[in-house]
């Protein structure tokens, strides 16, 4: 059989088996870890201890020596070939419900440093917090690619879950702490987003503000719901309304954030400030907010949760609550691997970061 290959302007034509011969060749040619150790000076072992990433058990200066070796001799490790020997993949997964919100991509920047500083690669998986996308997300986990998982699920499959842990993969969640899947010895990292709308809500009425909406996010999803419960709570301990009406759900987007708004800008009376579960939600309320020729904040104050780095950009500035994403996905990333590395307990973990309230122009 012949191909027909492209090379910048010009085509070369090869046949089946030249291409297998070269393949061949390369591989014959692939360098080892014996002739990186021999070039380093070191032994295969010390070699094989810097390319699973266990510094601490080497001297810096023989880890950059072998390193130094890899590069000048262009050594590729054979992932497979080590996957065979040690039932290891050393590749972890992120499972996320939006990619295009800041947040996330934050997180992952955590969680790919903590990895590689391990050892590990990293491959991302957006769901769009779609049921069916996270189950098919999870049921990937299955076919042995990954050795671990970090994820934020909006859809808790406890079914698929517990066949995911049952083969050895080590999960951690970003959403607040599930008590059946710790039990299993699934881990959890989460800011407690309670407090945080509390922190919001009363910032808010601290500002002169009783008449008070939120954009709550999807219905039934664990963002929302954490946020809805401190809102609600927070405004009946300062004894004013909490009407389901000034509660509008949404997507977690920009334009869930703008179509929320609408509608409570059409209420009458209607609020002077709003909570807005996300930041992009936030963003996208301020556009509606401008466009009914409103001013922020002196006719409507807006305050988010996140602080993206777009909060910081818009004009006026996004008065927000923060949670500090890659500090969640370093934890997560640790709580994983410590697990994959025999050292964690047999029921799941749970660590709660902190948020704070960043106080800028728009609330």
């Amino acid at each position: 059989m012949w191909f027909l290959i492209r090379i910048r302007n010009t085509y070369k034509l090869f046949d089946n088996e030249s291409i297998v011969a070269k393949s061949r060749n390369e591989r014959r040619k692939r360098t080892t870890q014996t002739q990186v150790a021999k070039h380093a000076g070191v032994s295969q072992a010390i070699v094989s201890y810097v390319l699973n990433g266990h510094s601490a058990e080497v001297a810096e200066e023989t880890r950059e020596r072998v390193l130094r070796a890899i590069d000048e001799l262009g050594y590729v490790p054979d992932g497979s070939a080590r996957s065979l020997r040690t039932r290891k993949t050393m590749t972890l997964a992120l499972i996320i419900p939006d990619i295009t919100n800041p947040f996330y991509p934050s997180m992952e920047r955590g969680i790919q440093r903590v990895a590689e500083e391990h050892g590990y690669d990293l491959i991302v998986s957006n769901t769009d917090g779609i049921a069916e996308k996270e189950s098919h997300a999870l049921h990937s986990l299955l076919r042995g690619h990954v050795d671990g998982a970090v994820m934020t699920p909006f859809q808790v499959d406890h079914a698929r879950i517990q066949a995911v842990v049952n083969a050895g993969i080590a999960i951690a969640m970003n959403i607040p702490a599930n008590e059946e899947l710790m039990k299993i010895g699934v881990d959890f990292i989460n800011s407690d987003t309670y407090p945080a709308a509390q922190m919001a809500v009363e910032y808010l009425i601290g500002r002169g503000h009783k008449r008070i909406g939120m954009i709550a996010g999807i219905p039934g999803t664990p963002p929302r719901e954490q946020r809805v419960s401190g809102f609600i709570d927070t405004l009946r301990r300062y004894g004013l309304p909490h009407d389901d009406v000034l509660i509008r759900g949404a997507d977690y987007r920009e334009a869930g954030g703008y179509e929320a708004m609408v509608e409570l800008l059409k209420l009458d009376p209607r609020p002077t400030a709003v909570f807005a579960a996300n930041d992009l939600m936030a963003l996208g309320a301020m556009i509606a907010i401008r466009e009914a020729g409103l001013s922020i904040p002196d006719d409507m104050a807006i305050i988010g949760l996140d602080d993206i780095p777009a909060a910081r950009l818009v004009h006026p500035a996004l008065t927000t609550v923060a949670q500090h994403a890659e500090v969640i996905g370093t934890i997560a990333a640790n709580l994983v691997i410590s697990r994959l590395s025999g050292l964690a307990p047999s029921t799941g973990r749970f660590v709660e970061e902190p948020v704070e309230l960043i106080v800028r122009d728009s609330a």
